[in-house]
């Protein structure tokens, strides 16, 4: 099995683009061999102190965008090979639209 997971930072006046495209993305990676697992994670919260943990409470959220909004790409193959083949045969789907993100 392979699992990677990308950060990406993305400019506010970018974020529906990008997700536009990582939405394409992921169907494409989908229909590929291999292919056991994704999920798109936008960061919506943080943690002040680590009291919050300590006592369990929820985590504060963000409540505005500095200079980008993260985000966490989990992707998952059953082998490096197949992750490969399916990153290359992705970017041809979807290599122009990064451009604009």
């Amino acid at each position: 099995m392979f699992s990677e997971i990308s950060i990406y930072q993305v400019k506010p006046s970018s974020v529906e683009t990008f997700e536009a495209v990582m939405q394409e993305a992921t169907e494409a990676m989908k229909a590929m061999e291999g292919a056991l697992f994704f999920r798109l994670m936008k960061r919506t919260h943080y943690i002040k102190e680590m009291r919050t943990i300590k006592e369990g409470r929820l985590p504060d959220p963000l409540t505005r965008v500095i200079k980008c909004v993260k985000y966490a790409h989990y992707w998952e193959f059953d082998s490096e090979e197949n992750y490969g083949k399916a990153q290359k045969s992705c970017m041809k789907v979807t290599g122009k639209q990064w451009r604009n993100v």
